[in-house]
């Protein structure tokens, strides 16, 4: 697709609708945050500018559409207000250009909370409000498979504690199944890949589970990284065009982005500009890296994609970036003979609580080969590792929580509270037989003291307030919750 001279994110304008709702074409109702799609018959090439304005009131959104192939062109469209929609098109091809309708846009049905966005400087929620507790797990190249390791992998993560997934779309291996481009020529879209990467967003959005699509990445075998800027530019819009109206979609620009080295910073910034004016829904934006950490203070960057584990490094990014933190890999569990790869399966579920205790959201991956020889991390199929079982039982403490927990800036051990109300602290390697925690003096407390790798929840008897010392187990890997007494 071309540039367009309009921008697509919304703008508000006094303009009377130029069209007449008489001649307009009822194409039904859609959910909140659901999507909109309509077919229209084209030229029998996709080279062509489509694209449309919807109006609801005095607000107009931009999104463009894009060619599925057999002269058959669609439009995509997440609606995220209630009433009555219009939309008109606007194409190079006669037969595209001009075409109008409407629909009426209705409440969500129950699950739907819309997509992710960020509540304030540190937190994420869904878009009706709903706290999103993000407890992700890396599966680059799932999507590339066969259909039955495909189903496979979907069923894992239906059993499992994991509410998004890094996937890229990009193959990552030799001789894949599934390929985006037909052959060698980077302008030329596969459409087939397409229609199936569809089908899994949609089931990944069914689980309630976030596709989080990385758009590029420096483990080419098909010469990726050759692609001009031109062809780099006319994908990017592709995939906008054609996934933006899912709810569930996060862009990540790159994994491990500056060991891309035939692409430089310049481009990378222009990358993120591309999809933030093209995505009329504005889902979430970042990068992830392997050495150089990108500027993330940038507007176009809505929040950090880490490959680190300096948990305590968490509070100052926090303060100086204003944005949540994700350690999206913070190295995973499996036993290979790479470091990044042969964490224990009680160092994996560690590190989750270490950096949510610290304030931040953390991302599992696991390297042991499975049943059918296929790694988790690299194809799917099924999880084998210790540490699943245990983030689902964190995943559960955090999301009884209350929401918008702070974390002190400088904590003894790390923690996460709300004031006058909630602390929990997560002791971790320490196995002191008592400790000394100094809460409000006007209210008191209940305690537990939570086992994180025997999954136990232990009250400790009393009521404590003010400056108390509590009695403890006396070993590693315990936790500590307190919670205002009724």
């Amino acid at each position: 697709m071309q540039k367009s001279s309009i921008s697509r994110r919304t703008i508000l304008s006094g303009i009377a609708p130029a069209l007449l709702a008489g001649a307009m074409r009822n194409t039904g109702n859609v959910e909140r945050w659901g999507m909109w799609e309509q077919t229209f018959s084209g030229p029998q090439k996709g080279e062509i500018e489509f694209r449309a304005e919807f109006r609801n009131g005095n607000r107009l959104v931009f999104a463009d559409g894009f060619y599925d192939g057999n002269g058959v062109y669609r439009l995509r469209f997440m609606p995220d207000a209630l009433g009555e929609w219009t939309f008109t098109t606007h194409s190079t091809a006669e037969a595209l250009n001009g075409k109008v309708g409407k629909f009426v846009c209705t409440a969500p049905s129950a699950g739907n909370h819309g997509p992710v966005v960020v509540a304030d400087g540190q937190h994420l929620r869904y878009a009706d409000g709903t706290p999103h507790v993000s407890i992700g797990t890396t599966c680059y190249a799932w999507a590339h498979q066969s259909d039955e390791l495909e189903h496979q992998t979907l069923q894992t993560l239906k059993r499992s504690p994991f509410n998004k997934i890094r996937m890229c779309v990009l193959p990552t291996e030799k001789s894949p199944q599934r390929v985006p481009f037909e052959g060698d020529d980077h302008t030329r879209f596969h459409i087939p890949f397409f229609q199936n990467l569809d089908k899994q967003i949609a089931a990944l959005c069914a689980l309630r589970v976030e596709a989080d699509l990385i758009l590029f990445h420096p483990y080419d075998h098909e010469g990726f990284q050759r692609m001009s800027d031109a062809e780099s530019h006319r994908y990017l819009r592709y995939m906008v065009a054609r996934y933006a109206a899912y709810r569930n979609v996060w862009w990540s620009i790159a994994n491990e982005y500056d060991l891309v080295k035939k692409k430089t910073l310049p481009q990378w910034d222009e990358y993120f500009r591309i999809v933030q004016e093209a995505d009329p829904a504005e889902h979430l934006r970042s990068i992830h890296y392997s050495k150089r950490f990108y500027d993330y203070s940038k507007n176009w960057v809505t929040h950090l994609s880490l490959q680190s584990d300096d948990f305590d490094k968490t509070g100052q990014w926090l303060s100086e970036y204003q944005k949540p933190i994700i350690f999206d890999e913070c190295k995973y569990e499996g036993n290979i003979s790479k470091r990044w790869g042969n964490l224990s399966g009680h160092e994996m579920a560690r590190r989750f609580w270490l950096g949510m205790a610290s304030g931040a959201y953390v991302g599992h991956g696991e390297t042991y080969a499975g049943p059918n020889g296929n790694a988790w991390l690299s194809k799917g199929g099924t999880l084998v590792g210790e540490s699943p079982a245990r983030i689902a039982f964190l995943k559960k403490i955090w999301e009884e929580a209350p929401p918008g927990l702070q974390v002190s800036p400088e904590p003894y051990y790390p923690f996460v509270y709300k004031p006058g109300s909630y602390y929990l602290y997560f002791l971790d390697l320490h196995q002191p037989a008592e400790y000394q925690f100094k809460l409000p003096e006007a209210e008191s407390y209940r305690s537990d003291v939570i086992d994180i790798w025997n999954m136990t929840i232990t009250p400790v008897t009393g009521v404590w307030r003010g400056s108390f010392t509590l009695p403890l187990p006396g070993k590693p890997f315990q936790a500590v919750r307190l919670q205002r007494a009724a």
